[in-house]
């Protein structure tokens, strides 16, 4: 089957990379022409075709439609640790020109050709909004309260992709962490009690890959996330990492409090269907070892310094010790 993928390069993207080469696909990648890219590009030694393009150029996204069967469109300006280096929260305008704009151009430049490819969408349990004062799991059929810009570009083109005429099915993926250290600001956001469903990155491209071998899956709207066994509260996965890195666990004071778009999912019917609940936090955390490899041994050595670094990336953890620094100058 001939299969564009948009966003090849990034975390899922190179997931389902691998797995539809393995089945013998031909992929077209399209991603940004960057030096990340480019040196992914060339670990594939020509296995896939590869584009480089900008969704929001028409010209370019309509070059990269044409032969092909199906659109894995996973391309997307993310809220944090976006491969772009700005996320959607910072530049909201600039983010919804790729997303939306550029799922625009994607779904109108497939309209225009004689055989119209399928098309399987990405989309993200972010669009329930904040639902952690609801019993779970959330279902595909729950109402969708996005909060951040990036679930509303989400929900707007998912409505166009139902919308479009075309063939289509889209997954909300639930927490799929790359496979790499990413010690960010953005981690201390989530509250600690916060439930979050965690989804392997290669099981979510098993996912992809499995779907277009089954007919059942277009014209429905599938929860993708790591099943029962991978569902955590944040706590649970954030000190197994930290403890994993050689960091340790930080302090309560340094995580927010304000409930975060995450949640369990439901995901027995799409389990059923594609077969593709493999992994756990366990083994992404091996692998995450296995990525560190004797850096693990110089965060242990250097542990004060990194824990003191992060802490000080963490504007919960800043305004506690204000607050305390306050409270005893108070003290007579």
């Amino acid at each position: 089957m001939r299969v564009l993928l948009t966003g090849a390069f990034g975390n899922v993207g190179t997931s389902a990379l691998e797995e539809l080469l393995e089945r013998g696909h031909e992929v077209r990648c399209f991603d940004l022409d960057t030096r990340a890219n480019r040196r992914a590009a060339r670990r594939l030694s020509g296995r896939a075709e590869v584009v480089w393009g900008d969704l929001r150029c028409p010209e370019e996204v309509a070059a990269a439609v044409q032969g092909q069967e199906v659109v894995v469109h996973l391309a997307f300006v993310i809220p944090k640790l976006s491969a772009t280096g700005v996320g959607s929260e910072d530049r909201p305008d600039w983010a919804q020109a790729i997303n939306v704009g550029g799922t625009h151009n994607l779904l109108e430049a497939m309209r225009v050709l004689a055989s119209p490819p399928r098309i399987l969408f990405a989309s993200s349990y972010h669009v329930y909004g904040r639902t952690q004062d609801q019993p779970p799991p959330r279902t595909v059929n729950d109402p969708v309260r996005p909060v951040e810009h990036y679930s509303r570009h989400k929900v707007l083109c998912e409505t166009m992709v139902r919308e479009s005429g075309l063939e289509w099915t889209i997954f909300r993926l639930s927490a799929t962490l790359p496979v790499r250290i990413q010690l960010d600001p953005a981690m201390f956001d989530v509250p600690l009690d916060n439930r979050m469903e965690f989804s392997h990155t290669r099981d979510v491209g098993l996912a992809i890959a499995n779907a277009l071998e089954r007919d059942e899956v277009w014209g429905r709207t599938w929860l993708i996330g790591g099943g029962p066994n991978c569902q955590y509260t944040y706590r649970q996965i954030v000190s197994r990492t930290l403890e994993a890195t050689g960091v340790g666990m930080l302090p309560e004071e340094a995580f927010g409090s304000v409930p975060f778009c995450t949640d369990w999912v439901d995901t027995a019917v799409s389990q059923l269907l594609l077969d593709y609940q493999r992994r756990d936090l366990s083994d992404y955390l091996q692998e995450m070892k296995e990525e560190l490899g004797a850096r693990r041994y110089l965060i242990r050595v250097f542990r004060p310094l990194v824990r003191y670094w992060l802490l000080q990336k963490s504007p919960y953890y800043r305004q506690s010790r204000a607050r305390r620094a306050r409270t005893a100058q108070a003290v007579p």
